[in-house]
């Protein structure tokens, strides 16, 4: 989800105008229009701020190793160094019928 969409969101349902939310949070009524249509994105202090104001908290998350397919990297860890050296071989050469033409 987006900063505008958590914004439009938290905003809708505190039941506040865009110049409320201003006034609440210090950040201009026309910056907050800005990020509501998208125009630009809010920094993620600012955008805190602002979700405090509708009485929200903004919730940050730690993506790293997100959609990492640790099952592969175990089975990879299991081959010897020579096995894996001969694998590395196989699916280089996979990959030639994608290499790149050279143009003269």
């Amino acid at each position: 989800m987006d900063a505008r969409t958590v914004l439009l969101e938290a905003r809708g349902e505190a039941k506040i105008s865009q110049r409320e939310l201003g006034r609440r949070s210090g950040v201009p009524q026309a910056a907050i229009s800005r990020m509501e249509r998208g125009l630009v994105s809010p920094r993620a202090d600012t955008l805190d701020r602002l979700l405090r104001a509708c009485g929200r908290d903004l919730e940050v998350v730690d993506r790293a190793g997100a959609g990492v397919d640790r099952t592969l990297i175990r089975e990879r860890l299991r081959l010897t160094p020579a096995e894996r050296g001969r694998l590395a071989v196989v699916e280089w050469n996979r990959t030639r019928p994608f290499a790149r033409t050279r143009w003269g």
